[in-house]
């Protein structure tokens, strides 16, 4: 019988960041404890670093709370971080003076941003070790390949060989 964990979420919705370099900090998180993500995202020098910090806060808040209104154990050391999304919010117009009297339009990106956290069961969702990639088999494909080549290429120099000797005579 598999154990249902319980997710906490929060959210950080109109942020004036592109949602390409939230995921730079968000990537750096995901999966991680929550200590451990607090961390990273207090020493990580981008300009959406603190908000992730503050997001993450909140969403161990929200764990507290509703797991003291639903009386859940809730082990706070055991959260980590099992979802870190940053997705398109609505996007600002605007127009910059250009020469000549002409205006360049340029879009201003919002991000969404989702920090869902659980708690982690018996060391599940543990990375223990990296797993080796597993190597392809394209040697034979390669030898059919250079075979083929090779076969062109000699039937390519034989008829060049012919012809010249045709020519002679």
């Amino acid at each position: 019988m598999a154990v249902e964990t319980r997710e906490y979420r929060a959210e950080a919705k109109f942020q004036r960041v592109s949602p390409q370099k939230a995921r730079l900090v968000l990537n750096l998180i995901r999966g991680r404890g929550v200590q451990e993500a607090l961390e990273a995202t207090a020493f990580t020098k981008k300009r959406i670093a603190p908000v992730v910090h503050k997001l993450l806060t909140s969403a161990v808040d929200n764990a507290r709370f509703i797991a003291g209104e639903e009386g859940i154990d809730l082990d706070v050391d055991r959260l980590y971080v099992k979802r870190a999304l940053a997705n398109d919010g609505p996007r600002m117009k605007r127009i910059r003076p250009a020469p000549m009297g002409r205006a360049y339009r340029y879009q201003r990106r919002l991000a969404h941003l989702v920090v869902s956290i659980a708690e982690r069961v018996d060391g599940s969702n543990l990375v223990t070790r990296a797993e080796e990639p597993v190597e392809v088999k394209a040697a034979p494909a390669k030898k059919a390949a250079a075979k083929k080549a090779s076969v062109a290429k000699t039937s390519t120099a034989t008829k060049k060989a012919a012809k010249k000797t045709a020519a002679k005579a």
